[in-house]
């Protein structure tokens, strides 16, 4: 009976050890990763406004049809999104 109960108390301990490593861990990289996130997000958004202005600026100047202007501001978002990726994966300086 008592090799039982020290069994249990083993199991026990064990499992609150795990948990306690468990649960240490996932703060920092769920930190980590909002992070990440964040300045991806922002770095898209700052490409968006970028580009919406460039696309008022061409259309202002009067130097491209509004098609090509169009193209301009997709060209431009594409970069943006490119570049947040390059944020997410570590590739390239965060701001």
């Amino acid at each position: 009976m008592s090799m039982q109960k020290f069994g249990t108390v083993a199991i026990a301990k064990a499992v609150l050890v795990a948990a306690g490593l468990f649960l240490a861990i996932p703060p920092a990289f769920a930190t980590e990763n909002a992070d990440e996130r964040r300045d991806a997000r922002d770095t898209k958004q700052d490409a968006k406004q970028t580009a919406r202005k460039e696309k008022v600026d061409c259309k202002a100047a009067n130097q491209k049809n509004n098609a090509q202007c169009r193209q301009d501001k997709r060209d431009t978002k594409q970069e943006g999104r490119q570049d947040s990726r390059d944020v997410r994966s570590g590739d390239a300086p965060k701001k």
